[in-house]
């Protein structure tokens, strides 16, 4: 019978044991208690803690490793982004250029169209003057040979001689002709006033 079953006998009995002896074991079971437990952490120190460690170091490079991923990759991230806003920034900066060449451009074509319009329309307006001024004196020297040709055949016919001489009939239509002229513009200054 084991000490410890002994004991609790005694103690059931009634013997002079202390009530506390119940919870205190005996020291053999102390001493191989402690053997065990040293034995235990022996061989947890020497095996399992170095394996445990290892696994530990492992992660922890990993998350290291993966921390100082992170990092280098969120700052090629953030240089790509400012690479981006400068690119942007320059795009912006260049369409701008472009819009206000374009539209300089486009002032100076349109300066040039109506500079051309206006020569031409200067031109036409030169040449048409022009050819009615050619039309008008075409018409004044057909009308004072026509007006020449009657004023001769009226004059012959009121004078009752021929005025078939040139130089006679020359001064006769021009003498009629400056009348006519010299009525025609009193007229018109009697009507401007």
């Amino acid at each position: 019978m084991p000490a410890a079953d002994h004991q609790v006998i005694l103690a059931a009995e009634g013997g002079e044991n202390d009530p506390l002896q119940l919870f205190i074991p005996p020291f053999y079971d102390w001493f191989w208690s402690a053997v065990v437990l040293v034995l235990i952490a022996v061989v947890f120190y020497k095996f399992v803690l170095p394996k445990f460690q290892a696994v530990l170091d492992e992660r922890t490079a990993k998350i290291e490793g993966g921390l100082a991923k992170a990092e280098k990759a969120q700052e090629e991230a953030a240089a790509a982004l400012a690479e981006y806003h400068q690119q942007l920034a320059e795009a912006r900066a260049e369409a701008s250029r472009t819009r206000e060449e374009a539209r300089a451009e486009g002032t100076a074509i349109v300066a040039e169209l109506k500079t051309k319009a206006n020569e031409e329309a200067s031109r036409i307006v030169e040449t048409a003057h022009r050819q009615i001024e050619a039309e008008r004196q075409s018409a004044a020297v057909s009308l004072r040979a026509e007006v020449g040709t009657l004023a001769t055949e009226l004059a012959s016919k009121i004078v009752g001689e021929s005025l078939e001489d040139s130089a006679r009939q020359s001064r006769v239509v021009d003498r009629f002709l400056d009348e006519l002229e010299a009525d025609q513009s009193a007229t018109t200054s009697v009507k401007e006033v």
